[in-house]
């Protein structure tokens, strides 16, 4: 055997989830997401090569050799969004290259000879479907590894290692893998990438969420696709009800409401964290108007297939893509006038509190986390959490549901302040949270519904904290109108 046959070798072929259809002298390539192509007038020989093109073990040079009466090249070149590269070792494909966005067949190529190789921090070794694949938020490739022995020895790369340790016949694939950012180069154990500063400060998973929650960097299913229609049935637009003693809430009407309310722009400027809270506590009927203005169902309805919506939407005071709604909220009461201390699920579409916990270890668990949330400046008298019922964004949308169950507590963080603040309430969101101790609290399902996003209220201290600027703060570097800020608090105090 001649040391070639003993190396990997780059091949033609195409991507795995390309589907190859023949018929007559017609082959129709297709791939999900994409527009498929079809290739009239394709004799037996043309026929034969796109065979061998989809078992992965020849070179685009082989195939031109032995099909010399074919436009191989030429058809090759019609196909190129089709194709990957493959890797063949004694006979045998052992990994494939696909592209999973806008850029060449294959990588450029770094020389390995006295390098040093390293698993990159952000390349990520999973299943999908039935192969093992090495994807990467740094690149736009995605690796098939195909062989049990390359799989090793790229685990093995985990620890750093000189290539000479690493067996020859990978070194082909290792570069590609290399060149498509899986893998870290160096030179006598340094590796330039630690000193990257910008490399240093993303998370592994922040930076993995970000490229497949977003369009260039992931070939995944993506949008709203609707992939269990017929299959699943989606979730309700408002969730049922759980069991539990029911508080009937105070309804504010609208035109008490507006002519008690400051102007938006005001409301805006006077906008703030509110981390203490007065010595008398928020009361239910407070309660009630806050939930009520923030997060009340107006309305179903749907479903209006015709409209690519198959199922029923809601409306509701904060916006949402696509009516889902799947946002719940919990209400966890330390101290409120007329309310008993406990755990209470907001029914938003009766606009009632029903008590469904009143374990006060579980009550404090849960304030306690929120507490240290503050960096420890608030116990906060009611925490609203923010679960999410996920299938029902799911069973949409496709590689973006999380994301965008995160915009939605994100909008609803806003309305919860715009609301505090016209109220005359200490209000603030939170940065973090127990989604396991939440989920115990509330008897859920982890992976159904937990929490996404927390927000602690309160009746408001009888001095509203200083705003950023301080008085008199030496640091402070005033920019576009503070001044705003300063009137719009001053009317609040008034």
């Amino acid at each position: 055997m001649t040391t070639l046959e003993r190396t990997a070798e780059y091949t033609v072929t195409f991507r795995r989830d390309v589907a190859v259809l023949t018929k007559d002298d017609q082959v129709l390539l297709g791939l999900a997401d994409r527009a498929g192509y079809r290739l009239r007038g394709v004799g037996a020989p043309m026929l034969a090569a796109l065979e061998q093109v989809r078992a992965g073990l020849h070179t685009e040079e082989e195939l031109a050799a032995e099909h010399p009466q074919s436009p191989v090249a030429t058809v090759l070149t019609k196909v190129e969004p089709f194709l990957a590269t493959g890797f063949r070792l004694r006979g045998e494909r052992v990994a494939v290259l696909e592209r999973t966005g806008v850029t060449g067949l294959r990588p450029e190529l770094p020389e390995l000879a006295g390098a040093w190789l390293r698993l990159g921090k952000f390349s990520l070794l999973r299943r999908r479907g039935g192969e093992l694949v090495v994807e990467s938020p740094l690149s736009k490739y995605r690796a098939v590894l195909l062989d049990a022995a390359l799989a090793g020895a790229v685990a093995a790369l985990a620890v750093a290692r000189p290539t000479s340790e690493v067996d020859t016949e990978w070194w082909p694939v290792l570069a590609a893998l290399a060149g498509a950012a899986f893998l870290d180069v160096g030179a006598d154990g340094e590796f330039p990438v630690d000193s990257d500063d910008v490399l240093r400060q993303w998370d592994v998973h922040d930076l993995y969420f970000h490229s497949r929650s977003r369009i260039g960097r992931t070939d995944e299913a993506f949008g709203g696709r609707f992939p269990y229609v017929g299959d699943i049935e989606p979730l309700p637009a408002v969730a049922p009800a759980p069991e539990g003693p029911r508080t009937e809430l105070f309804r504010p009407s609208f035109d008490a409401v507006r002519a008690a309310d400051h102007g938006l722009q005001e409301t805006i400027e006077a906008r703030q964290s509110i981390r203490t809270y007065g010595e008398d506590p928020i009361t239910v009927e407070q309660l009630g108007e806050f939930l009520y203005r923030t997060a009340r169902v107006r309305g179903t309805y749907g479903p209006r297939p015709e409209a690519r919506m198959p199922y029923e939407g809601s409306s509701r005071p904060y916006p949402c893509g696509g009516a889902g709604y799947e946002l719940e909220l919990y209400v966890t009461v330390r101290r409120c006038a007329g309310l008993e201390p406990g755990i209470y699920h907001y029914d938003a579409g009766e606009h009632v509190l029903r008590l469904i916990n009143t374990e006060s270890q579980a009550r404090d668990e849960l304030l306690r986390v929120a507490t240290l949330s503050t960096g420890g400046q608030a116990v906060p008298d009611v925490l609203v959490t923010m679960t999410s019922r996920f299938q029902r964004l799911s069973w949409k949308y496709q590689s973006i549901a999380y994301a965008v169950t995160l915009k939605h507590a994100g909008a609803l963080y806003q309305t919860m302040y715009l609301v505090a603040t016209a109220m005359g309430l200490a209000g603030c969101g939170l940065g973090s949270g127990d989604a396991d101790a939440a989920a115990s609290a509330f008897g859920l399902d982890y992976l159904k519904e937990s929490s996404v996003g927390e927000f602690i209220l309160g009746s408001a201290p009888a001095e509203l904290p200083a705003p950023v600027s301080g008085d008199g703060a030496q640091d402070w570097r005033g920019e576009l109108d503070p001044g705003w800020q300063a009137e719009a608090l001053a009317a609040r105090r008034r």
